[in-house]
């Protein structure tokens, strides 16, 4: 008989979610992905200020993840056009095309997944367009992901919420995928720009906490100026369950190895630093903690595909054979 491949849905935006679906698209899963809808910079801002659009620039990077590298199509969704007058990605305008021509950006997403060849489906969050808030710890509001990103504010103030500018709702697939999944994935990702703005939309939390699925926390390796400054992992953790609900997660991965100091620096001067972490701050959990060399070998201070798979495929086997805690 034919061993049905464990469901895994996987939640966030960006680089973060790029990683966690290129690792995992050769292994043996049903893969979902859960974007955000929150992205403002870019491209993908200019097109939304100029053609009132849903923002294209994380699902094209969750597409990307799921096809073959070597594939023309592929590369042609990272070509950037050169110049002032253009200046986009064509992989957001082939999105913004489908999603006209198909009568919708969840029916332009579906069939750019497969042109793609995709080896997963991939979900907005969200098929309203609305645009991300910060609340900072001195009252002041800042408005639209790319400024909560890369701040103009003093980024060394923290960020008390986050939240909409209007009323929203979670896509109906959205849901469905948390509901059939056998594993849920949060992370990596930057925690107030990428992460959370899923887990703000009305209906999120709630499928999260039904979903009978074990739920896994990926932490950073590194934070961020402007949205974890001094953080630990079990800050971002504490973060996390206030907008879900406290001992959430049944798994935390951490990255326990250091690169060297060259490749470090220019972070440094960027205000970022390795997020240490402490495994006794959060003994009151009931989340088995996993500490693993994530880290690239070399180059940027990124997650490591491969080991990312590794690490998940790990806690799926365990999951699987009743072993977790």
């Amino acid at each position: 008989m034919k061993q049905t491949r464990p469901k895994v849905a996987v939640i966030g935006g960006g680089t973060g979610i790029f990683s966690v679906l290129s690792g995992l698209k050769n292994q043996p899963v049903e893969l979902s992905a859960i974007v955000s809808m929150a992205d403002s910079g870019g491209s993908t801002g200019r097109l939304r200020e100029e053609f009132g659009v849903l923002p294209p620039g994380d699902i094209r990077m969750a597409l990307i993840a799921l096809s073959e590298p070597r594939q023309t199509l592929a590369e042609l969704f990272t070509y950037r056009f050169a110049g002032d007058s253009l200046n986009h990605s064509f992989g957001n305008l082939f999105l913004i095309a489908l999603a006209d021509i198909k009568g919708g950006f969840a029916q332009g997403v579906h069939e750019a997944a497969r042109v793609l060849g995709a080896k997963g489906r991939v979900f907005p969050v969200t098929l309203d367009n609305v645009h991300l808030r910060a609340r900072l710890e001195n009252g002041q509001i800042i408005e639209g992901e790319a400024n909560i990103d890369c701040p103009k504010h003093d980024g060394s103030l923290r960020i008390e919420s986050i939240y909409y500018d209007q009323p929203c709702q979670v896509n109906p697939e959205a849901t469905q995928a948390l509901k059939e999944a056998d594993f849920i994935i949060i992370g990596p990702g930057d925690l107030f720009s990428s992460i959370i703005p899923n887990l703000i939309v009305p209906g999120v939390k709630e499928a999260l906490e039904a979903s009978k699925a074990a739920k896994v926390y990926l932490c950073n390796l590194m934070t961020k100026f402007g949205e974890t400054n001094g953080f630990r992992g079990e800050n971002f953790v504490q973060e996390l369950e206030k907008y879900l609900r406290p001992d959430i997660f049944d798994w935390i991965v951490f990255n326990n190895h250091r690169p060297d100091r060259l490749r470090v620096k220019k972070y440094e001067q960027e205000r970022s630093e390795m997020v240490e972490y402490s495994i006794e701050a959060l003994a009151d959990r009931r989340a088995r903690i996993l500490e693993r060399d994530l880290l690239r070998s070399e180059g940027y201070v990124r997650h490591d595909f491969d080991k990312i798979a590794q690490v998940i495929m790990e806690i799926i086997n365990d999951g699987q054979n009743g072993e977790k805690d």
